[in-house]
């Protein structure tokens, strides 16, 4: 099995309602082997919800408690993306599940970018940060295409 950012399934779950479906995931033989998670939902908050960035540095920051993810009206809801991603890392070690595919430029999805005053910036996601800092192998929305091969390799 391997956990996917769940807008990438085209769940109606990302910040403004809409999801995000990848064809590639789409394709029967590739469907059987997803589970579809989405850290900020599992954290507590809503959706649709007002859109999130981490203030400084990226989700390692979140981690070690020396950066913030506030919403776009100032809430700090840094315990929702903390929460979000121990939970997903849970599930994941309950189930065996070591691959996952992300969402690139969310504030907890995200793999090599996220967002900061709307502005991309190199840097992980908080629930990216804490998968990678326990071995997970975590493939960008981005490279599904290229990637999809390796990590079904790696559960087939």
């Amino acid at each position: 099995m391997i956990i996917v950012s769940a807008c990438l399934l085209g769940f109606n779950c990302r910040y403004d309602g809409t999801g995000r479906p990848d064809k590639t995931l789409l394709l029967p033989d590739v469907r059987p082997y997803l589970v579809p998670v989405c850290p900020e939902q599992i954290g507590g908050l809503p959706t649709p919800r007002v859109p999130s960035e981490i203030d400084t540095g990226d989700g390692s920051h979140v981690l070690e408690g020396r950066a913030r993810v506030v919403s776009a009206q100032g809430a700090d809801v840094t315990d929702n993306f903390l929460r979000g991603a121990e939970e997903v890392l849970r599930f994941m070690k309950l189930m065996g599940i070591s691959a996952a595919i992300m969402t690139e430029k969310s504030p907890s999805c995200g793999v090599h970018h996220i967002k900061r005053n709307g502005v991309t910036v190199p840097g992980y996601g908080v629930t990216s940060s804490l998968l990678k800092k326990h071995g997970v192998v975590i493939v960008s929305s981005e490279r599904i295409a290229d990637d999809i091969g390796f990590l079904l390799g790696k559960v087939v």
